[in-house]
């Protein structure tokens, strides 16, 4: 992998992450990695039955282990799962890397989220509907979320918006000018 340093892409639920991810790992020819993919494949369970078993405290353990595994190599592409950062040590992780943060209002993910049942399958963390938990879950991750953030993009604009940003964004943060990197004397 290369000796570059990882892209993690942090936020809530259905900010894209995932989407963007796999968008930026073709573009940048870097591997891409989901953490709660990561997690799915080794523990063969479903988040839902994850949380069942163990309660929500069992599952921020299986993913501050997928992020620690992640973060060893370098040059990847990294969609994190909406709640790593309320962990010290995966925010110590992640500042090793270039954070960017997918930040969206809830109404716009709540919409994504009831588009997408698949994505609503997660458990509630709080017990409330949808909007009220994403209010919620933003509020109290939002000063994590822009702890970490050396980037903040709106998550809510078209994708290729988006990509065209966070493309733009690595450049700076890398020193890429016109497909090379620019050396400095």
């Amino acid at each position: 992998m290369s000796g570059e340093a990882n892209i993690y892409l942090i936020g809530a639920r259905a900010s894209g992450k995932t989407t963007l991810g796999r968008r930026l790992s073709a573009k940048l020819k870097r591997p891409f990695v989901d953490t709660d993919q990561r997690i799915l494949l080794r523990m063969g369970k479903t988040v839902a039955d994850i949380v069942a078993a163990g309660g929500w405290e069992a599952f921020r353990e299986a993913e501050s282990l997928a992020l620690s595994e992640v973060a060893v190599f370098t040059g990847q592409v990294v969609s994190c799962g909406g709640g790593i950062v309320l962990r010290q040590e995966n925010r110590d992780l992640l500042a090793a890397g270039r954070v960017f943060y997918l930040k969206a209002p809830a109404e716009v993910l709540a919409r994504r989220l009831e588009r997408s049942p698949g994505n609503a399958q997660r458990p509630s963390l709080t017990g409330a509907d949808i909007k009220t938990e994403l209010r919620q879950v933003l509020a109290e991750r939002e000063a994590l979320y822009l702890g970490c953030a050396g980037v903040v993009l709106r998550a809510d604009q078209p994708l290729e918006a988006l990509v065209g940003e966070a493309l733009a964004e690595i450049a700076r943060l890398e020193g890429w000018v016109e497909g090379r990197r620019e050396t400095r004397k």
